[in-house]
């Protein structure tokens, strides 16, 4: 099925008047979700286009890949959620599909999440990472075209472009094009880290790209069909609605958190070097308002590692590492952040480990690192610099992929 344009100027005016310009019942305060100023007040992003998509859904059935970062922004800088909006704007909404998190973005990382109804709307929520994470034919009957909405940080790990994966395998199998409202990378001034081997896929990383990519979700979708990533190399009808004033170079700090333990644009930013930690015996901060912004474990040395603090359970981290546990480390929170993946405080955390049996999660590392070489590297006592050096062969090739695929400079 082919998206069909359908023109009525005096009804889009109207409909953008509503969604725009009015008070809204159903503005998207989720709780615990914090909002912080918009940094770049020009950047519009795809959900805020609605002249360019809402005549793609006129009369269709329409379903909705989205969180609670699947937000229109209004000009007096609250927003409402794409859905309430679409709702509100009479589109033929008929379920929503949720991603690893949920639909308003309270579960934990790992989490499973279940199948339900959203309380605002009544409209039955499919969960993604629960029993599949791929939509099956049967989920998508009924369907006439798909809307991909959800904000992405540009870390391979970072399980939505999976999610993203899935839904396009999904929709080419069932003949339903893609609707993908774009939205900035707020990692996507760089390229960086080792490329994912392909013995060593899995959801936290399906294709041969670096751990930090440099690209949006319209950007990697594109790359997904180019590249023919999908089972038998089949292709999904997409439609990219594009971003106004946004170039990668550009920094963007996201009003919402994207999920429920980077709470800010600090954690963000030193979320592809600390992610790693995820994969050894180290807390990143969860258990801590200060998620992704400090590491520590009990067993690091106190007398080198002199900053300490206690995991405790909390919003988006019902288990931590180490919860209840004294834990050495670092605190990073006010660390000048660089357009760059590090390997500094990993390797710190490994050489002050008083027992380094405990550092990894062999087959959890492997996954975030996408392959067995690093835990090698770092445990042979290699520098950054001479890890580093490893990896380039592969960030050349991927940056000479990338740049067939670019929509933003």
């Amino acid at each position: 099925m082919s998206f069909k344009i359908f023109k009525n100027t005096v009804l889009l005016f109207v409909l953008i008047l509503i969604s725009c310009g009015s008070k809204s019942n159903t503005q998207a305060q989720v709780e615990n979700i914090e909002i912080t100023p918009i940094e770049n007040k020009t950047i519009s992003v795809g959900a805020n286009q609605l002249s360019e998509y809402l005549p793609l859904l006129n009369g269709k059935r329409v379903g909705i890949v989205a969180n609670q970062t699947s937000v229109v922004f209004k000009n007096d800088k609250t927003y409402t959620h794409l859905v309430d909006s679409l709702v509100t704007l009479n589109v033929n909404i008929k379920k929503v599909f949720s991603p690893e998190h949920g639909f308003r973005g309270n579960a934990d990382a790992g989490e499973v999440v279940k199948d339900g109804a959203d309380i605002k709307t009544g409209l039955p929520i499919v969960s993604l990472y629960g029993k599949n994470k791929k939509p099956s034919a049967d989920q998508l009957r009924g369907l006439d075209v798909i809307i991909f909405d959800i904000q992405d940080v540009g870390v391979r790990f970072y399980t939505y472009i999976s999610t993203l994966h899935y839904i396009l395998e999904a929709c080419a199998e069932q003949d339903i094009p893609v609707l993908i409202l774009d939205r900035p990378n707020p990692n996507g001034q760089y390229i960086d880290g080792p490329t994912l081997e392909e013995e060593h896929q899995s959801f936290l990383g399906m294709h041969p790209i670096p751990l930090v990519h440099g690209m949006t979700i319209g950007e990697y979708a594109k790359m997904i069909n180019g590249e023919q990533w999908l089972t038998d190399g089949i292709q999904c009808e997409i439609k990219i609605i594009k971003m106004t004033d946004y170039w990668h170079s550009r920094n963007y700090s996201l009003p919402i958190r994207p999920s429920p333990n980077l709470p800010n644009d600090q954690s963000i930013k030193l979320y592809p070097s600390l992610g790693l930690f995820e994969g050894t015996n180290i807390n990143a901060g969860r258990g801590t308002e200060f998620q992704f912004q400090r590491y520590g474990a009990p067993f690091l040395n106190p007398e080198t590692m002199t900053f300490a603090y206690t995991p405790q359970a909390n919003f988006g981290a019902k288990y931590p590492k180490h919860k209840g546990e004294l834990s050495y480390g670092e605190d990073l929170s006010n660390e000048t952040v660089n357009n760059e993946m590090t390997l500094k405080w990993i390797i710190r955390a490994y050489e002050n480990s008083t027992d380094k049996s405990l550092f990894f999660l062999t087959n959890g590392f492997t996954k975030h690192a996408g392959t067995t070489k690093l835990q090698k590297q770092i445990e042979s006592g290699m520098t950054e610099a001479e890890i580093k050096d490893t990896w380039q062969e592969g960030l050349k090739r991927f940056k000479k992929t990338r740049a067939k695929y670019l929509i933003y400079q």
